[in-house]
């Protein structure tokens, strides 16, 4: 319960800095999405890492921000369904129950694609969250659609 309340608040808590000192968060009103890149090469290795990217977007994602989410290394092996299911975060779900609600919520996920094919994971595999393969432009091309203004 106290996770769940924190992620909800994650997004207004990772605001803090950026408010006014005569501002609050509580009282602002409508308030723009962000567009959001998260990237992760953390894979079965470190199970708690590996979900981050996923907890961070899905929470993210709830509060009203676009997101997208980039992986390579050791990360591109979580797109195996049994791997992403056998890999338990300390305190959180199977990474697996995760992914799924990441994929319903239409989160886009890139795999890096030299990656995937180091490591075998198939477009099979990725067609189980709705990702797809990604490479440098791509990645690049992420950083730039997070970083434009947000006109009005």
């Amino acid at each position: 319960m106290v996770r769940r309340l924190f992620l909800s608040r994650f997004a207004k808590l990772a605001a803090l800095p950026f408010v006014s000192a005569g501002g609050s968060l509580g009282g602002q009103g409508a308030r723009k999405p962000l567009k959001i890149i998260l990237k992760s090469a953390w894979g079965s290795d470190d199970p708690t890492k590996a979900a981050f990217p996923f907890l961070h977007g899905l929470a993210l994602a709830e509060a009203g921000h676009e997101v997208q989410i980039f992986l390579l290394g050791e990360a591109v092996g979580l797109m195996r369904k049994t791997l992403a299911n056998a890999v338990t975060p300390v305190g959180w779900p199977p990474v697996g129950e995760t992914l799924d609600k990441v994929a319903a919520k239409h989160i886009q996920i890139y795999a890096c694609g030299a990656c995937s094919r180091a490591r075998g994971v198939t477009e099979a595999d990725l067609n189980n969250y709705g990702a797809k393969f990604g490479n440098p432009t791509i990645f690049v091309s992420l950083i730039e659609w997070a970083d434009r203004v947000i006109t009005e």
